[in-house]
């Protein structure tokens, strides 16, 4: 298919230009002012005419990290540190793929429409029908448009493993799946679904170092070489996590997934919430990414990542949303922002404070980047795909007229998402959803789902004594319900 958007507004370095884009197939074919004194001629209309008068054109951004399966969950579990909330999370999972199909379905959607042409799931599997799971996710992609990264979260040891122990004599049992089991499982995911010409990768997604043997990195740094995969896990998201590594490792997790060989600029890495310089430097010196996840640091009293330090140290950055329970939503617009002004508070020096073309750049070919992609997609160039998004700046939150850019990221837009492509392929148009049911899809959620405000959960009480012991926190578990 062929589109010419004409008339519409792009960021330059010296403000704004008025240009006419072609999209042919999946790619920009070119960007041409109409009416700047010896430039070539007004484009000739090729497919479909698009009016981009009073609208904003932008490179796609990309929700870098998020658990679609989480928005069953959303608005439900209390306010508690990562790992009780976990505690509750995994007990009360969905178990249909049905579900998991309808989360991504509706994670796709509001990324879409707050401006993001990527997401990257972190996506958890169904003990039993895992394949199942990424099977049903991958259809809802593909249905509704977006570009998917599927990154099944992968685990070897057990849950109860996560946690320091705090000096005391801890024993585990065996995870239900071997290492090696698990690397097969991964794949034949990428077997059955890694398709980057039709806009559907699978990455190699152990969850983290609480959860995960060297044998398991090691395992997926190998499929990782092989079939060109990127990498994905989380990363010191809490002080719980920072005990862990130096308790399991006697040197930071960073140093040792260093010398493992983990990280290289095919890494991202989800938080990075607890690291120090010497970490810093490690991650500079790899290339790795680190995906800034502010509201779910922040739900989840994780910390707050040292952004700042990182883009100073020349560490790329990108923006996630994180999953639907710990955010809860998939507005990637809300996480841009409060992802950036965060960090007013963090350095007095307002010359290191992110601004908002720089916010832009870090949501778009800053995770780009982090998929190791940046040749293909996150920025407006000819030659590359053609994942956009137009903004409608005639939408009342951002009006009056003062500066497009600023009015996006440090405003409150609200269904200001015009039209977007991806792959080349329309999938909003005048703000509206192309491919799918909107309306469908909540009769859906709603008639699947019930009102749960409070419920009892047994695992939060089996781990919350501990938790709070080796935490080093007085008094006693009192529980929640």
């Amino acid at each position: 298919m062929s589109f010419t958007i004409q008339n519409v507004l792009i960021p330059t370095s010296e403000g704004y230009q008025t240009v006419n884009v072609q999209i042919q197939n999946d790619r920009i074919l070119a960007v041409t002012s109409p009416c700047a004194q010896g430039s070539a001629p007004n484009l000739e209309v090729i497919g479909t005419a698009i009016d981009g008068t009073h609208k904003l054109l932008l490179p796609g951004f990309v929700n870098a990290h998020t658990h679609s399966s989480e928005m069953w969950q959303r608005g439900m579990i209390p306010p508690v540190p990562l790992e009780l909330w976990l505690a509750e999370l995994y007990e009360f999972a969905p178990l249909d793929p049905e579900q998991a199909y309808l989360s991504a379905v509706g994670t796709a959607i509001e990324t879409l429409m707050t401006g993001g042409t990527s997401v990257v799931d972190h996506l958890v599997l169904i003990p039993g029908k895992e394949i199942e799971t990424i099977a049903a996710a991958n259809r809802g992609y593909r249905e509704v448009g977006i570009r998917a990264f599927i990154a099944p979260l992968i685990q070897d040891e057990v849950m109860s493993a996560g946690l320091p122990t705090g000096g005391d004599e801890v024993s585990h049992g065996s995870y239900d799946r071997s290492t090696k089991e698990t690397l097969n499982l991964v794949q034949e995911a990428v077997e059955q679904f890694h398709r980057p010409d039709e806009g559907v990768e699978i990455l190699v997604a152990p969850t983290g170092i609480q959860l995960c043997s060297d044998a398991l990195f090691e395992g997926c740094i190998e499929l990782s070489d092989r079939y060109n995969l990127s990498r994905h896990a989380h990363l010191l998201e809490t002080k719980a996590q920072k005990l862990l590594a130096d308790e399991k490792y006697g040197c930071s997790a960073v140093q040792h997934l260093k010398d493992i060989g983990w990280l290289s600029e095919k890494t991202s890495l989800a938080h990075c919430v607890w690291l120090d310089e010497h970490d810093i430097k490690i991650l500079a010196e790899t290339r790795s990414t680190v995906v800034h996840n502010p509201l779910s640091n922040l739900r989840l009293g994780s910390g707050i990542a040292p952004i700042l330090k990182y883009r100073q140290a020349g560490v790329n950055v990108a923006f996630g949303c994180d999953g639907s329970a710990s955010n809860d939503s998939q507005d990637l617009l809300e996480a841009v922002k409060i992802g950036s002004i965060l960090h007013s508070v963090t350095d007095p020096d307002y010359q290191h404070w992110i601004t908002p073309r720089q916010s832009v750049e870090m949501a778009a070919l800053g995770g780009a980047t982090g998929l190791n992609r940046a040749d293909q997609f996150g920025s407006l160039e000819v030659g590359k795909k053609a994942d956009l998004v137009m903004y409608d700046l005639k939408s009342l939150s951002l009006l009056p007229r003062t500066d497009p850019i600023g009015l996006l990221v440090l405003g409150r837009p609200v269904n200001v998402v015009s039209h977007a492509w991806v792959n080349g392929k329309q999938v909003i148009a005048d703000h509206e959803i192309c491919n799918i049911n909107v309306n469908d899809l909540k009769e859906k959620l709603f008639d699947q789902s019930e009102w749960t405000p409070k419920r009892k959960s047994i695992a939060v009480s089996e781990t919350e004594a501990r938790y709070r012991s080796v935490m080093g926190l007085s008094g006693n578990s009192i529980g929640y319900s």
